[in-house]
Protein backbone atom coordinates (compact mmCIF):
# COMPACT_ATOMS: atom_id res chain seq x y z
CA UNK A 1 0.00 0.00 0.00
CA UNK A 2 1.32 3.46 -0.88
CA UNK A 3 1.91 6.04 1.84
CA UNK A 4 -1.09 8.36 2.09
CA UNK A 5 -1.18 11.65 4.02
CA UNK A 6 -4.63 13.22 4.45
CA UNK A 7 -5.42 16.71 5.66
CA UNK A 8 -2.11 18.54 5.72
CA UNK A 9 -1.20 21.33 3.32
CA UNK A 10 2.42 20.67 4.20
CA UNK A 11 4.52 18.81 1.66
CA UNK A 12 7.42 18.55 4.13
CA UNK A 13 5.47 15.99 6.18
CA UNK A 14 6.41 13.37 3.61
CA UNK A 15 10.04 13.69 4.71
CA UNK A 16 9.38 12.31 8.21
CA UNK A 17 10.59 8.71 8.73
CA UNK A 18 7.21 7.03 8.26
CA UNK A 19 8.88 3.69 7.36
CA UNK A 20 10.08 3.34 10.95
CA UNK A 21 7.95 2.45 14.01
CA UNK A 22 7.33 5.62 15.97
CA UNK A 23 9.14 4.19 18.99
CA UNK A 24 12.32 3.93 16.86
CA UNK A 25 12.38 7.42 15.37
CA UNK A 26 15.84 9.04 15.63
CA UNK A 27 16.56 11.22 18.63
CA UNK A 28 17.37 14.27 16.51
CA UNK A 29 13.74 14.30 15.38
CA UNK A 30 12.29 14.11 18.89
CA UNK A 31 11.44 17.16 21.01
CA UNK A 32 12.02 16.63 24.71
CA UNK A 33 8.54 17.57 25.86
CA UNK A 34 6.76 15.83 28.74
CA UNK A 35 4.16 13.25 27.69
CA UNK A 36 1.02 12.27 29.50
CA UNK A 37 -0.23 8.72 29.90
CA UNK A 38 -1.49 7.13 26.69
CA UNK A 39 -2.51 3.69 25.51
CA UNK A 40 -0.72 4.46 22.24
CA UNK A 41 2.85 5.28 21.27
CA UNK A 42 3.12 9.09 21.15
CA UNK A 43 6.12 11.23 20.24
CA UNK A 44 6.70 14.97 19.96
CA UNK A 45 8.54 15.65 16.72
CA UNK A 46 10.43 18.71 15.55
CA UNK A 47 9.10 19.89 12.19
CA UNK A 48 10.59 23.16 11.01
CA UNK A 49 9.66 25.80 13.57
CA UNK A 50 6.76 23.71 14.88
CA UNK A 51 6.48 20.74 17.19
CA UNK A 52 4.05 18.02 16.14
CA UNK A 53 2.50 15.28 18.26
CA UNK A 54 2.41 11.96 16.38
CA UNK A 55 0.28 9.09 17.71
CA UNK A 56 0.20 5.57 16.29
CA UNK A 57 -3.32 4.18 16.26
CA UNK A 58 -5.89 2.26 14.24
CA UNK A 59 -6.61 3.75 10.80
CA UNK A 60 -10.35 4.05 11.38
CA UNK A 61 -9.86 5.65 14.78
CA UNK A 62 -7.27 8.05 13.38
CA UNK A 63 -9.64 9.33 10.70
CA UNK A 64 -12.50 9.60 13.18
CA UNK A 65 -10.45 11.51 15.74
CA UNK A 66 -9.08 13.77 13.00
CA UNK A 67 -12.62 14.73 11.94
CA UNK A 68 -13.69 15.31 15.54
CA UNK A 69 -10.75 17.62 16.23
CA UNK A 70 -11.36 19.51 12.98
CA UNK A 71 -15.01 20.02 13.93
CA UNK A 72 -14.06 21.25 17.40
CA UNK A 73 -11.54 23.63 15.85
CA UNK A 74 -14.26 24.96 13.53
CA UNK A 75 -16.44 25.58 16.60
CA UNK A 76 -13.50 27.34 18.33
CA UNK A 77 -13.45 24.81 21.16
CA UNK A 78 -10.33 24.46 23.34
CA UNK A 79 -8.48 21.55 21.75
CA UNK A 80 -5.31 20.62 19.93
CA UNK A 81 -5.21 21.27 16.18
CA UNK A 82 -5.47 18.25 13.89
CA UNK A 83 -2.81 18.30 11.15
CA UNK A 84 -2.97 15.00 9.25
CA UNK A 85 -3.70 11.29 9.17
CA UNK A 86 -0.94 9.09 7.76
CA UNK A 87 -1.91 5.66 6.41
CA UNK A 88 -0.32 3.03 4.19
CA UNK A 89 2.83 2.94 6.31
CA UNK A 90 5.21 0.01 5.81
CA UNK A 91 8.65 -0.75 7.19
CA UNK A 92 11.73 -1.26 5.02
CA UNK A 93 10.85 -4.95 4.59
CA UNK A 94 7.32 -4.13 3.45
CA UNK A 95 5.66 -5.06 6.73
CA UNK A 96 2.62 -2.99 7.75
CA UNK A 97 2.91 -0.24 10.34
CA UNK A 98 0.11 1.42 12.30
CA UNK A 99 -1.58 4.54 11.00
CA UNK A 100 -0.62 7.84 12.62
CA UNK A 101 -2.61 10.85 13.75
CA UNK A 102 -0.63 14.09 13.62
CA UNK A 103 -1.62 17.09 15.73
CA UNK A 104 0.13 20.37 16.43
CA UNK A 105 1.67 20.67 19.86
CA UNK A 106 -0.11 23.32 21.91
CA UNK A 107 2.56 25.84 22.87
CA UNK A 108 2.97 26.51 26.60
CA UNK A 109 0.82 23.48 27.48
CA UNK A 110 1.64 20.53 29.73
CA UNK A 111 0.04 17.24 30.80
CA UNK A 112 -1.00 17.32 34.43
CA UNK A 113 1.75 14.89 35.51
CA UNK A 114 4.35 17.44 34.39
CA UNK A 115 2.97 20.01 36.81
CA UNK A 116 4.67 18.51 39.83
CA UNK A 117 8.05 16.92 40.51
CA UNK A 118 7.52 15.32 43.94
CA UNK A 119 3.85 15.42 44.89
CA UNK A 120 0.70 16.99 43.49
CA UNK A 121 -0.36 19.78 45.84
CA UNK A 122 -3.93 20.50 46.86
CA UNK A 123 -3.94 24.04 45.43
CA UNK A 124 -2.67 22.88 42.05
CA UNK A 125 -5.14 20.01 41.93
CA UNK A 126 -8.02 22.33 42.77
CA UNK A 127 -7.17 24.58 39.82
CA UNK A 128 -6.74 21.62 37.47
CA UNK A 129 -10.15 20.22 38.41
CA UNK A 130 -11.78 23.62 37.97
CA UNK A 131 -10.23 23.99 34.52
CA UNK A 132 -11.39 20.52 33.51
CA UNK A 133 -14.95 21.22 34.67
CA UNK A 134 -15.04 24.40 32.56
CA UNK A 135 -13.76 22.47 29.55
CA UNK A 136 -16.45 19.82 30.01
CA UNK A 137 -19.20 22.43 30.20
CA UNK A 138 -17.92 24.20 27.08
CA UNK A 139 -17.79 20.95 25.12
CA UNK A 140 -21.21 19.82 26.31
CA UNK A 141 -22.73 23.15 25.28
CA UNK A 142 -21.48 22.39 21.76
CA UNK A 143 -23.13 18.96 21.79
CA UNK A 144 -19.79 17.17 22.16
CA UNK A 145 -19.75 13.89 24.08
CA UNK A 146 -16.18 13.20 25.22
CA UNK A 147 -16.53 9.62 26.38
CA UNK A 148 -13.19 9.41 28.20
CA UNK A 149 -12.81 12.51 30.36
CA UNK A 150 -9.68 12.46 32.49
CA UNK A 151 -6.77 14.60 33.56
CA UNK A 152 -4.57 12.52 31.24
CA UNK A 153 -6.68 13.32 28.18
CA UNK A 154 -6.32 17.07 28.60
CA UNK A 155 -3.49 19.57 28.41
CA UNK A 156 -3.19 22.53 30.74
CA UNK A 157 -1.87 26.04 30.19
CA UNK A 158 -1.25 28.69 32.81
CA UNK A 159 -4.02 31.28 32.62
CA UNK A 160 -3.19 34.11 35.05
CA UNK A 161 -3.64 32.54 38.52
CA UNK A 162 -5.66 29.62 37.11
CA UNK A 163 -5.24 26.94 34.45
CA UNK A 164 -7.06 26.52 31.16
CA UNK A 165 -7.75 22.99 29.94
CA UNK A 166 -7.63 21.77 26.34
CA UNK A 167 -8.93 18.51 24.92
CA UNK A 168 -6.11 16.40 23.50
CA UNK A 169 -7.73 12.98 22.94
CA UNK A 170 -11.02 12.65 21.06
CA UNK A 171 -10.77 8.94 20.26
CA UNK A 172 -13.97 7.96 22.08
CA UNK A 173 -15.94 11.13 21.41
CA UNK A 174 -19.07 11.86 19.41
CA UNK A 175 -20.78 15.02 18.19
CA UNK A 176 -24.52 15.67 18.48
CA UNK A 177 -26.81 18.62 17.82
CA UNK A 178 -27.40 18.75 21.58
CA UNK A 179 -26.61 16.37 24.41
CA UNK A 180 -29.33 14.72 26.44
CA UNK A 181 -29.15 14.92 30.21
CA UNK A 182 -28.34 11.21 30.20
CA UNK A 183 -25.34 11.71 27.90
CA UNK A 184 -24.03 14.54 30.06
CA UNK A 185 -24.50 12.53 33.23
CA UNK A 186 -22.67 9.56 31.72
CA UNK A 187 -19.75 11.77 30.66
CA UNK A 188 -19.65 13.27 34.15
CA UNK A 189 -19.71 9.83 35.76
CA UNK A 190 -16.80 8.73 33.55
CA UNK A 191 -14.88 11.87 34.52
CA UNK A 192 -15.38 11.27 38.24
CA UNK A 193 -14.36 7.61 37.94
CA UNK A 194 -11.27 8.32 35.82
CA UNK A 195 -10.01 11.21 37.92
CA UNK A 196 -10.50 9.30 41.16
CA UNK A 197 -8.58 6.39 39.64
CA UNK A 198 -5.75 8.64 38.46
CA UNK A 199 -5.40 10.15 41.92
CA UNK A 200 -5.51 6.75 43.60
CA UNK A 201 -2.60 5.74 41.36
CA UNK A 202 -0.69 8.86 42.41
CA UNK A 203 -1.52 8.15 46.04
CA UNK A 204 -0.23 4.58 45.76
CA UNK A 205 3.06 5.81 44.27
CA UNK A 206 3.48 8.54 46.90
CA UNK A 207 2.98 11.35 44.37
CA UNK A 208 -0.08 12.88 46.05
CA UNK A 209 -0.18 15.01 49.18
CA UNK A 210 -1.29 12.84 52.07
CA UNK A 211 -4.30 14.94 53.04
CA UNK A 212 -5.91 14.77 49.57
CA UNK A 213 -8.90 12.41 49.30
CA UNK A 214 -9.16 11.16 45.68
CA UNK A 215 -12.88 10.46 46.07
CA UNK A 216 -13.53 13.97 47.38
CA UNK A 217 -11.72 15.40 44.34
CA UNK A 218 -14.06 13.49 42.03
CA UNK A 219 -17.00 14.96 43.93
CA UNK A 220 -15.43 18.44 43.65
CA UNK A 221 -15.37 18.07 39.86
CA UNK A 222 -19.03 17.08 39.87
CA UNK A 223 -20.00 20.12 41.98
CA UNK A 224 -17.99 22.53 39.85
CA UNK A 225 -19.51 21.15 36.66
CA UNK A 226 -23.09 21.25 37.95
CA UNK A 227 -22.76 24.77 39.35
CA UNK A 228 -21.43 26.17 36.08
CA UNK A 229 -23.89 24.24 33.92
CA UNK A 230 -26.80 25.45 36.04
CA UNK A 231 -25.59 29.05 35.94
CA UNK A 232 -25.40 28.94 32.15
CA UNK A 233 -28.58 27.03 31.34
CA UNK A 234 -31.12 27.20 34.18
CA UNK A 235 -34.54 28.76 33.71
CA UNK A 236 -35.64 31.65 35.93
CA UNK A 237 -39.17 32.98 36.35
CA UNK A 238 -39.93 36.66 36.97
CA UNK A 239 -43.16 38.57 37.43
CA UNK A 240 -41.80 42.13 37.13
CA UNK A 241 -38.78 44.21 36.09
CA UNK A 242 -38.06 41.80 33.24
CA UNK A 243 -35.44 43.98 31.45
CA UNK A 244 -33.55 44.44 34.72
CA UNK A 245 -33.50 40.72 35.46
CA UNK A 246 -32.37 39.89 31.93
CA UNK A 247 -29.56 42.45 32.19
CA UNK A 248 -28.47 41.09 35.58
CA UNK A 249 -28.47 37.51 34.27
CA UNK A 250 -26.35 38.48 31.27
CA UNK A 251 -23.96 40.45 33.47
CA UNK A 252 -23.53 37.45 35.75
CA UNK A 253 -22.69 35.21 32.80
CA UNK A 254 -20.25 37.83 31.49
CA UNK A 255 -18.51 37.77 34.88
CA UNK A 256 -18.17 34.00 34.52
CA UNK A 257 -16.50 34.59 31.15
CA UNK A 258 -19.43 33.82 28.83
CA UNK A 259 -21.28 35.92 26.27
CA UNK A 260 -25.00 35.43 25.67
CA UNK A 261 -25.98 35.52 22.01
CA UNK A 262 -29.64 34.56 22.45
CA UNK A 263 -32.13 34.49 25.32
CA UNK A 264 -35.28 32.36 25.24
CA UNK A 265 -38.24 34.12 26.90
CA UNK A 266 -41.78 32.79 27.19
CA UNK A 267 -44.79 33.56 29.32
CA UNK A 268 -46.17 31.10 31.84
CA UNK A 269 -49.43 29.32 31.04
CA UNK A 270 -51.43 31.72 33.18
CA UNK A 271 -49.66 34.73 31.69
CA UNK A 272 -48.57 36.13 35.05
CA UNK A 273 -44.82 35.67 34.65
CA UNK A 274 -41.97 35.38 32.16
CA UNK A 275 -39.60 32.41 32.03
CA UNK A 276 -36.08 33.31 30.92
CA UNK A 277 -33.35 30.92 29.82
CA UNK A 278 -30.04 31.66 28.05
CA UNK A 279 -30.23 29.90 24.70
CA UNK A 280 -26.83 30.45 23.08
CA UNK A 281 -23.84 31.09 25.35
CA UNK A 282 -20.25 31.38 24.20
CA UNK A 283 -17.10 31.33 26.32
CA UNK A 284 -14.45 34.01 25.98
CA UNK A 285 -16.19 37.23 27.04
CA UNK A 286 -13.09 38.92 28.44
CA UNK A 287 -10.69 37.65 25.78
CA UNK A 288 -12.97 38.98 23.02
CA UNK A 289 -13.26 42.36 24.72
CA UNK A 290 -9.48 42.62 25.09
CA UNK A 291 -9.00 41.56 21.47
CA UNK A 292 -11.43 44.25 20.33
CA UNK A 293 -9.69 46.95 22.36
CA UNK A 294 -6.03 46.02 21.91
CA UNK A 295 -5.66 43.24 19.35
CA UNK A 296 -4.12 40.97 22.02
CA UNK A 297 -5.17 37.33 21.69
CA UNK A 298 -4.87 35.79 25.16
CA UNK A 299 -6.67 33.31 27.38
CA UNK A 300 -9.75 34.22 29.38
CA UNK A 301 -8.31 34.74 32.86
CA UNK A 302 -5.27 36.49 31.44
CA UNK A 303 -7.64 38.82 29.59
CA UNK A 304 -9.58 39.46 32.78
CA UNK A 305 -6.36 40.46 34.56
CA UNK A 306 -5.15 42.68 31.72
CA UNK A 307 -8.54 44.39 31.49
CA UNK A 308 -8.39 45.10 35.23
CA UNK A 309 -5.01 46.75 34.73
CA UNK A 310 -6.41 48.72 31.81
CA UNK A 311 -9.30 49.89 34.00
CA UNK A 312 -6.81 50.99 36.67
CA UNK A 313 -4.86 52.88 34.00
CA UNK A 314 -8.03 54.71 32.96
CA UNK A 315 -8.76 55.60 36.59
CA UNK A 316 -5.24 57.01 36.99
CA UNK A 317 -5.45 58.99 33.73
CA UNK A 318 -8.75 60.90 33.70
CA UNK A 319 -7.82 62.64 30.46
CA UNK A 320 -8.46 59.36 28.58
CA UNK A 321 -10.92 57.72 30.96
CA UNK A 322 -13.98 58.56 28.87
CA UNK A 323 -12.59 57.07 25.66
CA UNK A 324 -12.07 53.36 26.26
CA UNK A 325 -10.56 52.72 22.83
CA UNK A 326 -8.02 55.55 23.10
CA UNK A 327 -7.17 54.56 26.68
CA UNK A 328 -6.62 50.97 25.56
CA UNK A 329 -4.21 52.14 22.86
CA UNK A 330 -2.28 54.23 25.37
CA UNK A 331 -2.15 51.38 27.88
CA UNK A 332 -0.95 48.99 25.17
CA UNK A 333 1.83 51.27 23.92
CA UNK A 334 2.92 52.78 27.25
CA UNK A 335 2.46 49.86 29.66
CA UNK A 336 2.01 46.41 28.12
CA UNK A 337 4.35 46.53 25.12
CA UNK A 338 7.26 48.22 26.97
CA UNK A 339 6.92 45.66 29.77
CA UNK A 340 7.25 42.75 27.36
CA UNK A 341 10.07 44.45 25.42
CA UNK A 342 11.99 44.82 28.69
CA UNK A 343 12.14 41.03 29.03
CA UNK A 344 15.34 39.71 27.41
CA UNK A 345 14.61 37.78 24.23
CA UNK A 346 16.23 34.62 25.57
CA UNK A 347 13.73 34.55 28.47
CA UNK A 348 10.54 35.22 26.49
CA UNK A 349 9.92 31.54 25.78
CA UNK A 350 9.53 30.84 29.49
CA UNK A 351 5.89 31.93 29.56
CA UNK A 352 3.31 33.51 27.28
CA UNK A 353 3.62 37.33 27.13
CA UNK A 354 0.26 37.81 28.85
CA UNK A 355 1.29 35.39 31.60
CA UNK A 356 4.57 37.25 32.08
CA UNK A 357 2.65 40.52 32.40
CA UNK A 358 0.27 38.96 34.93
CA UNK A 359 3.16 37.68 37.04
CA UNK A 360 4.91 41.06 36.90
CA UNK A 361 1.73 42.65 38.28
CA UNK A 362 1.79 40.12 41.12
CA UNK A 363 5.50 40.75 41.68
CA UNK A 364 4.92 44.50 41.76
CA UNK A 365 2.29 44.07 44.45
CA UNK A 366 4.63 42.00 46.61
CA UNK A 367 7.44 44.51 46.13
CA UNK A 368 5.13 47.33 47.19
CA UNK A 369 4.00 45.43 50.27
CA UNK A 370 7.58 44.74 51.29
CA UNK A 371 8.77 48.30 50.63
CA UNK A 372 5.60 49.90 52.07
CA UNK A 373 5.34 52.22 49.08
CA UNK A 374 4.33 51.89 45.46
CA UNK A 375 6.85 50.50 42.98
CA UNK A 376 6.91 51.75 39.36
CA UNK A 377 6.17 49.19 36.67
CA UNK A 378 9.65 49.41 35.06
CA UNK A 379 11.29 48.71 38.42
CA UNK A 380 8.97 45.77 39.13
CA UNK A 381 9.73 44.40 35.68
CA UNK A 382 13.48 44.66 36.22
CA UNK A 383 13.19 42.88 39.57
CA UNK A 384 11.00 40.13 38.10
CA UNK A 385 13.38 39.59 35.18
CA UNK A 386 16.34 39.43 37.55
CA UNK A 387 14.92 37.40 40.44
CA UNK A 388 11.93 35.36 39.24
CA UNK A 389 11.75 34.66 35.51
CA UNK A 390 15.18 32.98 35.16
CA UNK A 391 14.09 30.29 37.63
CA UNK A 392 11.04 29.34 35.56
CA UNK A 393 10.98 26.31 33.28
CA UNK A 394 10.79 27.05 29.55
CA UNK A 395 7.15 26.21 28.82
CA UNK A 396 7.28 26.94 25.10
CA UNK A 397 10.13 24.71 24.01
CA UNK A 398 12.17 21.95 25.64
CA UNK A 399 11.38 21.51 29.32
CA UNK A 400 13.81 20.54 32.01
CA UNK A 401 13.28 17.72 34.52
CA UNK A 402 11.90 19.84 37.35
CA UNK A 403 8.61 21.60 36.76
CA UNK A 404 7.49 22.09 40.35
CA UNK A 405 8.07 25.83 40.12
CA UNK A 406 5.23 26.10 37.60
CA UNK A 407 2.68 25.47 40.33
CA UNK A 408 4.34 27.42 43.10
CA UNK A 409 2.62 30.56 44.23
CA UNK A 410 4.76 33.64 43.67
CA UNK A 411 6.42 34.12 47.09
CA UNK A 412 6.01 37.36 48.95
CA UNK A 413 9.23 39.34 48.78
CA UNK A 414 9.12 39.87 52.53
CA UNK A 415 9.33 36.11 53.02
CA UNK A 416 12.28 35.93 50.63
CA UNK A 417 14.28 38.94 51.82
CA UNK A 418 12.89 39.72 55.26
CA UNK A 419 14.05 43.06 56.65
CA UNK A 420 16.93 43.09 54.18
CA UNK A 421 14.62 43.74 51.22
CA UNK A 422 15.93 47.22 50.43
CA UNK A 423 19.53 45.99 50.54
CA UNK A 424 18.74 43.34 47.95
CA UNK A 425 16.48 45.32 45.65
CA UNK A 426 16.81 49.05 46.08
CA UNK A 427 14.65 50.96 43.67
CA UNK A 428 17.47 53.30 42.75
CA UNK A 429 19.90 50.49 41.93
CA UNK A 430 17.79 48.80 39.27
CA UNK A 431 18.00 50.08 35.71
CA UNK A 432 15.96 48.16 33.19
CA UNK A 433 13.74 50.99 32.00
CA UNK A 434 15.24 51.63 28.58
CA UNK A 435 12.42 49.70 26.92
CA UNK A 436 9.93 52.33 28.12
CA UNK A 437 11.68 55.39 26.70
CA UNK A 438 9.95 58.50 27.98
CA UNK A 439 6.96 56.46 29.09
CA UNK A 440 9.00 55.08 31.97
CA UNK A 441 9.80 58.43 33.50
CA UNK A 442 6.24 59.59 32.95
CA UNK A 443 4.93 56.58 34.85
CA UNK A 444 7.38 57.01 37.71
CA UNK A 445 6.34 60.63 38.13
CA UNK A 446 2.64 59.81 38.21
CA UNK A 447 2.83 56.86 40.61
CA UNK A 448 0.89 57.21 43.85
CA UNK A 449 1.45 55.34 47.11
CA UNK A 450 0.18 51.79 47.05
CA UNK A 451 -2.79 50.96 49.21
CA UNK A 452 -2.56 48.09 51.65
CA UNK A 453 -4.90 45.14 51.63
CA UNK A 454 -5.42 42.09 49.47
CA UNK A 455 -3.54 41.63 46.25
CA UNK A 456 -5.62 42.72 43.25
Amino acid sequence: MALHITGAADAALISLPWSMPLSSWPEERIAALPRGLSRHVVRFVRHGEKVLAVKETDERLAHREFEMLRELERLEAPCVRAVAVVTGRTDLDGGPLAAALVTEHLAFSLPYRALFSQSLRKGTLKRLVKALSVLMVRLHLLGFYWGDVSLSNALFRRDASEFSAYLVDAETSDMHATLTDGQREHDLEIAMTNITGELLDLQASGDLEEDIDPFAVGERLERAYRELWEALTEEATYTSNIPLHVAERIQRLNELGFDVDEVDMRSTDDGTAIVIRPKVVDAGHHSRRLMRLTGLDVQENQARRLLNDLDEYRAMHPEVADDETFAAHEWLTKIFEPTIRAVPRELRGKLEPAQIFHEILDHRWYLAQAAEHDVPMPVATASYVKNVLPTKADEKAVLGPSLAEMTAELPALTAEFGMEFEAHDKTGEIDNTAAWGTAASDEIETETPATTGEMP
